[in-house]
C-alpha cells in the first residue's frame, strides 16, 4: 500500500497539481468560498476554474490541509488527493 502524504505548503500543493496538469476549481453553487477541488483534464462538469489565490484564501479560513500521493501502488504518478480539516497541535 502507497503512503499519503499532508501538507498546508501551498508552493507544494500547486507543484503536485501541476505537475499532473491539475488547476484548482470549487463546486458549483457550493455558496460562498465553496467546496475546494484540484480538477484534472477533461474538467469536471460539476466543478469550475478558479485562481490560485481564491484557492488559497478560502483554503487557509477553512484551515485545511491538502492529503495527497506522489505515486500509485504499481509505480504510477497519483493523481489522489483529498482536502482535509487540519489536525490540532497539541
Amino acid at each position: 500500500m502507497t503512503q499519503a502524504s499532508s501538507t498546508i505548503d501551498h508552493d507544494t500543493i500547486r507543484t503536485w497539481a501541476e505537475e499532473r496538469n491539475g488547476h484548482p476549481a470549487r463546486v458549483k453553487d457550493s455558496g460562498e468560498g465553496g467546496i475546494l477541488r484540484i480538477d484534472f483534464d477533461p474538467p469536471e462538469d460539476s466543478l469550475e476554474e478558479i485562481e490560485w489565490e481564491e484557492f488559497f484564501s478560502v483554503f487557509e479560513k477553512s484551515n485545511l490541509a491538502f492529503l495527497y500521493q506522489e505515486k500509485t501502488e504499481e509505480g504510477s504518478i497519483s493523481r489522489f488527493n483529498k482536502l482535509v480539516h487540519r489536525e490540532e497541535d497539541g
